[in-house]
């Protein structure tokens, strides 16, 4: 699939109907991803051309990963893949809103967790901390990846 080329006109890129992402300089754009039934927001990722072609022809969720280096279907491993039910994009086009229904364990984090945002930023007396959410892994990443627990 090929994306037109992002415009400098901004009244095109913000008002018009063309769909051109704005990739960075590296190739990628920023994914959001949130629950399709309530909101929750599961994660942030990084997609390339190919990954954001494949999620709109496949209607599963496609990443990037940065860490491997490598095309990631979300959910191939752990059987959560990540159906997707609308995909936006921001005013300026350089982040990409996925609202997904998550098969097999509804979890999305490598953890475990349904998300990957379990934890909460404090401050208090000089010290910022984080603070478990509660969040329980909905299955052990151990027997699911093995060895392999990178998200």
């Amino acid at each position: 699939m090929n994306f037109k080329e992002p415009t400098t006109d901004k009244a095109t890129l913000e008002e018009g109907v063309a769909f051109m992402p704005r990739f960075d300089a590296s190739g990628m754009i920023t994914t959001v991803v949130t629950d399709a039934s309530d909101g929750a927001l599961l994660m942030v990722a990084h997609m390339n051309a190919e990954a954001l072609s494949l999620t709109i022809e496949t209607g599963i969720a496609h990443f990037w990963s940065r860490s491997r280096g490598k095309l990631w279907k979300k959910g191939e491993s752990s059987g959560n893949l990540q159906h997707v039910s609308e995909i936006r994009t921001d005013c300026d086009q350089d982040v990409v809103w996925l609202k997904v229904t998550v098969a097999g364990h509804d979890a999305t984090c490598h953890t475990g967790r349904r998300s990957c945002f379990y934890r909460i930023v404090e401050a208090r007396n000089g010290e910022v901390t984080l603070v478990d959410d509660g969040s329980k892994a909905h299955f052990d990443p151990a027997k699911v990846y093995g060895g392999d627990a990178q998200h």
